[in-house]
């Protein structure tokens, strides 16, 4: 395979899909992982040929830890390096209040969408330390960094992830390996939709109004969303590592100019909000 591997999951629709042909076209070759083997046929059969460039390709159901388990081992049999690592794959799991949710349901979403690629993350970095470094990146989602009712295995899911790949990045921030998130904003996915099938009695009215706005309207941009992937991937964003990114409002294409106090600061990051913070002088030593 090429020389610049990126290990994509969740890639045969929507915002996975954008970005599996955006770091096809940069030149990158591809280790693509989703759980149905039909749409994995779709993209790869798709993707032009270019020369030097390879795509692989594993069916793998992530709420399965077995088979997550032999996943890793298939792609280091396979693959030579692995120097991007996107964990785009999630599902939005049950939605409505947590006594009225399926609990099974619930810690399904944990396992997709926190715990797999928390899994991958812990197979895949001593190889990236070995073979040189690489990025990590981690797509965020609604309620990483507020409240969400009535999504609540999706928001808690999604704010672990920020945490953990905060923490994960300073461990690993002197073997060469970044680890960031990216907040895509609210776009026109089949995961959304889900909003608009379930209807606004489980979603709650604002959940259901943004839904309804999004597809009349057409959200945030994916390319954006892609965009800021490949350069969290390219040497540019050495140095920036542990940061919640907003596709949206983010000015990231200045960054590079601005390494030291990124990386001297707590900006773009989930920190606890305290009296002073706000004007509330009581209570606060």
């Amino acid at each position: 395979m090429n020389e610049k591997v990126a290990l994509i999951t969740g890639p045969s629709r929507g915002l996975g899909e954008v970005l599996a042909r955006r770091f096809w076209a940069a030149g990158y070759s591809l280790c693509l992982i989703a759980r149905s083997e039909l749409g994995l046929n779709k993209i790869v059969s798709t993707l032009p040929q270019n020369k030097g460039q390879q795509v692989i390709s594993f069916v793998c159901n992530l709420d399965d830890k077995a088979q997550i388990a032999e996943l890793t081992v298939r792609i280091r049999e396979n693959v030579s390096a692995i120097d991007v690592l996107i964990n785009n794959a999630a599902i939005h799991g049950p939605m409505g209040h947590l006594s009225d949710n399926d609990f099974s349901l619930w810690q399904r979403t944990i396992q997709v969408d926190l715990l797999a690629p928390v899994f991958l993350c812990h197979s895949f970095i001593p190889w990236m330390q070995e073979t040189g470094g690489g990025s990590i990146i981690n797509i965020s989602g609604g309620g990483a960094t507020g409240p969400r009712p009535n999504f609540s295995a999706y928001a808690t899911a999604k704010a672990g992830l920020v945490r953990f790949s905060e923490t994960l990045a300073e461990e690993t921030k002197f073997y060469g390996v970044r680890v960031n998130c990216i907040a895509p904003g609210a776009m026109k996915t089949a995961l959304l939709g889900e909003i608009l099938d379930s209807g606004a009695a489980a979603t709650g009215e604002r959940e259901f109004a943004l839904a309804n706005m999004v597809f009349a309207e057409g959200g945030a941009s994916m390319e954006n969303v892609a965009d800021l992937a490949l350069f969290l991937a390219s040497d540019a964003s050495k140095g920036i590592t542990g940061k919640l990114i907003s596709a949206v409002w983010d000015d990231w294409k200045h960054w590079p100019e601005h390494k030291d106090d990124l990386s001297s600061s707590d900006v773009y990051t989930l920190r606890r909000i305290v009296g002073r913070d706000r004007g509330f002088i009581w209570g606060d030593k």
